[in-house]
């Protein structure tokens, strides 16, 4: 029993979070065009998100006639789980992680390119063209992006000389502020903002769910709780997403002062977190949608060799410092 209660504890902070990026990309986005958000349902609007996920909770559940029922019903459960196995090795805090694994990063990785083929379970058995080209532009998308993304944390890997992510974080508190990834991988940086914020399918990226183009994507035949489970797995996504930013780049827990209070730990990394949630829920209302080819050709041939020769740069500094 002792092993729920960490795990419990993790889902009840990830739910919480996610409400909390729903109700905030409402505020932003109702801010940037200048209207007013959610207001009515509790204070501020607060819980607007929990209203709209029990509407959804209690809509009927429709199949469609000639698709296949159980790839349809399994895509979206896919999506959800694979995205929620991620938070296991995110360390919030020093010492504050469910499960620190020597291949924690890879682990995300792994994982993160599971969540496509839920997508794409969605699309083939929804016996829908619309739907079907969504999932098979999921599936190229995350392809195109998971390369650069995976250079990225291979070239942190080597810095820190480890795999895990409370190991990446020790590494960078070594000399405070300065000692960040942040300041010794910018390329890197930007390369993982771009990488990620694809692989969460965040506006200019969102060509597998594009309304104008395909309905809704691969999520065009769902309703109910099911409709619900993909814009559950995206915010998780991107929370996953930014977390790995703060974790990776931002130092973790390490503030500017070096404190070991654990819910310093956790407040810090919490606010690195929305910082970087603000940045993409800003882009959606700032940059237009990217065509299919340019989406792939920026993955191809930009992200990639730039990825490449950063691992390159960062392989051969590591040698000649030994």
């Amino acid at each position: 029993l002792w092993i729920l209660a960490p795990i419990l504890t993790l889902v009840l902070g990830i739910t919480i979070g996610v409400l909390v990026i729903v109700w905030l990309e409402r505020e932003i986005s109702a801010g940037l065009q200048q209207r007013i958000g959610p207001e009515y349902a509790g204070p501020l609007g607060v819980l607007q998100a929990l209203a709209d996920g029990t509407k959804l909770l209690f809509k009927e559940n429709l199949f469609p006639s000639r698709g296949d029922t159980r790839l349809f019903s399994i895509g979206p459960a896919i999506a959800v789980v694979s995205t929620l196995l991620s938070y296991s090795v995110i360390p919030f805090a020093y010492r504050f992680v469910l499960s620190d694994l020597s291949m924690g990063v890879f682990l995300w990785i792994a994982i993160s390119s599971i969540v496509p083929i839920g997508l794409l379970m969605s699309g083939y058995g929804s016996n829908n063209k619309y739907s079907f080209l969504g999932g098979l532009r999921a599936a190229a998308q995350s392809i195109s992006y998971e390369i650069p993304l995976t250079l990225c944390v291979l070239s942190i890997s080597l810095l820190s000389n480890s795999s895990s992510t409370v190991d990446i974080v020790e590494a960078q508190s070594k000399y405070g502020f300065w000692g960040w990834n942040l300041w010794r991988q910018p390329i890197g940086f930007i390369i993982f903002l771009i990488s990620s914020l694809a692989e969460c399918e965040r506006l200019p990226f969102d060509l597998p769910e594009a309304e104008e183009e395909l309905v809704a994507g691969y999520q065009t035949e769902y309703s109910g709780i099911k409709f619900g489970l993909f814009y559950v797995a995206s915010y998780l996504n991107l929370l996953v997403s930014s977390l790995f930013v703060t974790v990776l780049y931002l130092g973790g827990w390490n503030i500017f002062i070096p404190v070991f209070g654990i819910t310093i730990g956790i407040f810090s990394t919490l606010v690195k977190t929305y910082l970087f949630l603000f940045i993409s829920i800003t882009t959606r209302w700032t940059l237009p949608r990217l065509r299919m080819d340019q989406l792939l050709n920026l993955g191809w041939k930009f992200l990639l060799p730039i990825s490449l020769g950063n691992l390159l740069l960062t392989t051969s500094s590591q040698l000649l410092s030994l």
